[in-house]
């Protein structure tokens, strides 16, 4: 039985390894999903809508190549679990450092509840992107 802290680190590794099954598999049916990115909010209750049409088909689709997981943290926030992880991104031949912070709550070994907030892909090198004129940097 995996505690819910190795939850934390198993949906962190399984992102990292674009493993569709084993993110869905972490994911209850209906999970509470919501995350916010540079410029979009972000809801579904199907786990394959969260993992193939957003996580694999929009952040992370399939041009781009995770080609490390950096960082895991794992932790709690009173009754509340929060993973962190920072991936490295190639996207467009260029090289990203993406972090992304989650809350999340387990019921029983499945994820039911999760916030995420990402930081949006940053150039791993060279001048910031652009600020665009509504404010939101990057992409």
């Amino acid at each position: 039985m995996q505690t819910t802290a190795a939850v934390g680190e198993v949906f962190a590794r399984a992102l990292a390894a674009k493993d569709h099954d084993g993110l869905r598999n972490l994911l209850a049916d209906p999970v509470d999903f919501e995350a916010l990115t540079p410029r979009r909010h972000w809801r579904a209750t199907a786990p394959r809508t969260v993992v193939d049409d957003i996580v694999f088909g929009a952040w992370f689709g399939p041009g781009d190549t995770i080609t490390q997981l950096r960082s895991v943290t794992c932790g709690q926030v009173a009754d509340r679990e929060r993973v962190t992880y920072r991936l490295g991104v190639r996207r467009g031949g260029i090289d990203h450092v993406v972090e992304q912070q989650a809350y999340f709550n387990v019921d029983g070994q499945r994820i039911d509840w999760i916030r995420i907030l990402c930081s949006g892909y940053r150039p791993e090198s060279g001048p910031a992107l652009p600020v665009h004129p509504d404010g939101e940097p990057g992409r």
